[in-house]
């Protein structure tokens, strides 16, 4: 099947292709992208209906919800445009047909409704002289938008979470609160907008993925919202894209990931490890992918999974639900399984939470140990320094304890193989008498060097970090990423060879994890 699309047949590039992204919160979709995902559509569809296309189905409505350039919109056009031949041979009636019958959008701000009606209207207004719609009255036609402002209680947008501080700035600039989910009923809202009797069949697109929260000094997801109202409205497929973090963190998130991880309608997911191999310039920490939501679905879910700079991987059927959060590489399963099926308690109760002595990143103490009073050696970000033991009020008994320090945050889950973290900072021991700031984690405290010791070479193994990288979706070291890692005694130093005997590792798998874990784990 042809991916030109229908306006720009014959000419190159394609204007969608070489539009600047609004930002990485709200992002347009490449072409190439749209169309893989409505390829997904067309395959379940024509498996449900003894395999007649969608595309020739004159009776299909679609909806993208937070349509910006409108390439959903218009590949959707152009495939009804070729499907629809033989049911209405006439080109124009075709074209007027599909346009006021079977495609519809929301736009999310007023600029990207003035993009998607010139996307597929092939003008501003869809009334207007050069439309290619001929029988609309209204200028939006079935692109729809109008300002919404925020619910403001208590300096939070009672719908989304937005910070008052941050976005209450007036009529002259974006309120970016979106109709979509700027509602507590969402089929009101759609009856609203297009007519008490519409009902969609397929809700399609790429929602903002987050929005200011905290006067611009943190960002609150808001995608989650965006699908959860899509579902609201019953369609017989959605096909959603989303930043991967929800896989297994992000904030705010925990109920969202449950609600998806145990919905068994979602019949197939597609994850790039890299959000630039599916939308190039972009950055979104952690990745992105997309689902096909099948509300007559009810069992394992197809997930494939492109690791940086490709190939795609083979499809595998599984439950979502099988872990508590979602496996990316489908090779991982396998040896997860075997771990977990010697029924070990977690490494993770030996890992501290963020700030372990309550100081913060940043903090540092004096130059040297003779200007405090009772010194305690603080290993900081980029520099150690010295606090008066008086002022460590949390995790006291550390102290005077043996312990493993670990990076914090650390990168490099993009590049293959992956460093999990950076060996030139850690893990490792510090002694009695010495603590941290908030760049660090303590990991295992102990009255014995040796375990200490043991602990940092059980950390540095490949199969330890390979474990780790399973939860790690972005760069935030925490105690929950280690819930993968078994709680093994730490007499002895663990090789990666012995903790392959011990699960029953095969070749293949041991192969498959010295692929993805850097055997130095320098960066």
């Amino acid at each position: 099947m042809s991916h030109a699309p229908l306006a720009f047949q014959g000419r190159n590039p394609d204007v969608l292709t070489c539009i600047a992204n609004l930002s990485n919160d709200e992002v347009f979709t490449p072409p190439g992208f749209a169309n893989h995902m409505l390829d997904t559509v067309e395959q379940a569809w024509a498996g449900a209906s003894c395999g007649e296309s969608i595309w020739a189905d004159p009776t299909v409505r679609f909806l993208d919800p937070f349509t910006k350039s409108g390439v959903f919109l218009r590949e959707i056009t152009r495939r009804l445009v070729a499907g629809l031949a033989e049911e209405i041979p006439n080109l124009n009636e075709r074209v007027d047909h599909i346009l006021r019958k079977q495609v519809y959008g929301i736009a999310i701000t007023e600029l990207t409704s003035f993009l998607a009606r010139r996307s597929l209207y092939c003008s501003k207004w869809a009334n207007g002289k050069h439309s290619i719609a001929k029988s609309f009255s209204a200028p939006e036609g079935n692109i729809w938008f109008k300002r919404v402002e925020h619910a403001w209680s208590g300096g939070r947008c009672e719908f989304c979470g937005a910070s008052q501080a941050t976005l209450d700035r007036g009529g002259d600039l974006e309120s970016h609160a979106y109709a979509f989910i700027h509602t507590d009923n969402i089929k009101a809202r759609i009856a609203e907008l297009f007519g008490e009797d519409m009902q969609f069949d397929v809700i399609v697109g790429n929602p903002p993925y987050q929005i200011n929260s905290d006067g611009n000094t943190r960002t609150k997801p808001i995608y989650q919202d965006f699908v959860e109202q899509a579902f609201n409205l019953d369609p017989r497929y959605a096909v959603l894209v989303t930043p991967s973090r929800w896989f297994a963190g992000g904030l705010g998130l925990d109920d969202f990931r449950a609600r998806m991880l145990n919905d068994h309608r979602i019949r197939a997911l597609v994850d790039y490890r890299v959000e630039k191999d599916a939308f190039p310039g972009v950055n979104i920490n952690g990745g992105v992918s997309y689902f096909l939501w099948d509300r007559d679905h009810a069992g394992p879910c197809s997930i494939r999974h492109c690791p940086p700079g490709g190939p795609m991987g083979a499809p595998q059927d599984r439950f979502l639900n099988e872990f508590d959060m979602l496996i990316r590489q489908n090779e991982a399963v396998a040896v997860l399984r075997k771990v977990l099926q010697q029924g070990e308690s977690s490494f993770a109760r030996r890992v501290s939470a963020q700030k372990p002595f309550d100081f913060h990143t940043n903090d540092h103490g004096a130059e040297s140990a003779g200007k405090v009073k009772s010194p305690v050696k603080m290993f900081g970000a980029r520099r150690a320094s010295w606090v008066d033991r008086e002022s460590v009020t949390k995790n006291e008994a550390w102290i005077d304890q043996w312990k493993v320090l670990l990076a914090a945050a650390s990168d490099g889950n993009e590049k293959l193989p992956l460093p999990i973290w950076d060996m030139a900072v850690g893990p490792f021991v510090a002694q009695p008498g010495e603590i941290c700031s908030g760049s660090y984690l303590v990991v295992n405290p102990t009255d014995t060097e040796d375990v200490a010791s043991n602990t940092v070479t059980f950390l540095r193994t490949r199969f330890v970090r390979f474990l780790v990288s399973l939860r790690k979706i972005a760069q935030h070291n925490t105690a929950d990423r280690f819930a993968f890692v078994p709680d093994l005694p730490m007499d002895k130093n663990w090789t990666d060879a012995e903790l392959y005997a011990k699960y029953g590792i095969t070749d293949d798998e041991v192969a498959f994890i010295e692929s993805m874990i850097r055997a130095d784990g320098y960066e």
